[in-house]
């Protein structure tokens, strides 16, 4: 019975997808919508992002130095740690984990708002592609600022770990040269890449659950949750598979 419902939701997913990616029949609407997605998801994340970001870099760089580093070891093993941990997961798939907590349950405790106070069914009386119209600016405004919130990520958990240096924790030569060795470009541009569908994730399954939510206010509340839930599990999902695709 499961596997049944969720090959039946995957179905309805695929059809309000379609419905979605469909051109906008008012550009400037569109542009308007695009706009303010993009400061509402994207803009407005930033802060949670750098504060994050930048404790758990100091985080991982005092756990790698008091934990992990012997004398065995060169010195820089601490901040060439931090900085693969940074660029290869924590700012592309566990960041995007936390913004599905954040985002998703705005996308979709706004969308089944909509929903339940029949403004999605107005716009669909008025001849308007509600799916196209709600749904499309959101998963565009998500994506367009995703690239920026990585980088944002990586360059504050770099700070965090080079404000441990202030206490101490490691000297500033020494995570300089640990952050520069054996650099790879690609890392950052995986990151990038592996963000992307996550963002898609996150903007596409939230609006789902937000424009099929039946109901009132409880179950409004019920498909946030949802949303969360099931966004993560697809991300953790994608990134295995991304990682094994793009490594």
């Amino acid at each position: 019975m499961f596997i049944v419902n969720g090959i039946a939701a995957f179905g309805r997913y695929l059809q309000l997808m379609g419905r979605t990616f469909s051109l906008p029949e008012r550009w400037r609407m569109f542009l308007k919508q695009y706009v303010k997605e993009m400061a509402q998801l994207g803009v407005d994340s930033i802060g949670i992002v750098l504060l994050i970001s930048f404790f758990i870099g100091a985080v991982i760089c005092i756990q790698i130095k008091l934990n992990i580093q012997s004398p065995w070891m060169p010195n820089f093993t601490t901040g060439y740690t931090t900085r693969e941990i940074m660029l290869l997961e924590f700012s592309s798939s566990i960041m995007c984990l936390i913004l599905s907590g954040k985002v998703g349950s705005n996308i979709a405790s706004e969308v089944g708002t909509m929903r339940v106070t029949q403004q999605i069914d107005a716009l669909e009386i008025m001849g308007v592609n509600s799916a196209s119209f709600l749904i499309l600016p959101k998963i565009a405004g998500m994506m367009t600022m995703i690239p920026f919130l990585v980088v944002f990520s990586m360059t504050s958990g770099f700070v965090g770990a080079y404000a441990t240096a202030l206490i101490g924790v490691i000297t500033v030569d020494d995570l300089t040269i640990g952050l520069l060795h054996d650099f790879n470009q690609w890392f950052i541009w995986m990151s990038v890449i592996k963000s992307f569908v996550f963002a898609f994730i996150i903007s596409s399954v939230s609006s789902y659950y937000g424009y099929t939510v039946e109901g009132g206010s409880f179950e409004v509340g019920k498909a946030s949750t949802d949303a969360v839930v099931r966004s993560s599990m697809l991300i953790l999902f994608a990134d295995i598979f991304l990682t094994k695709l793009l490594s």
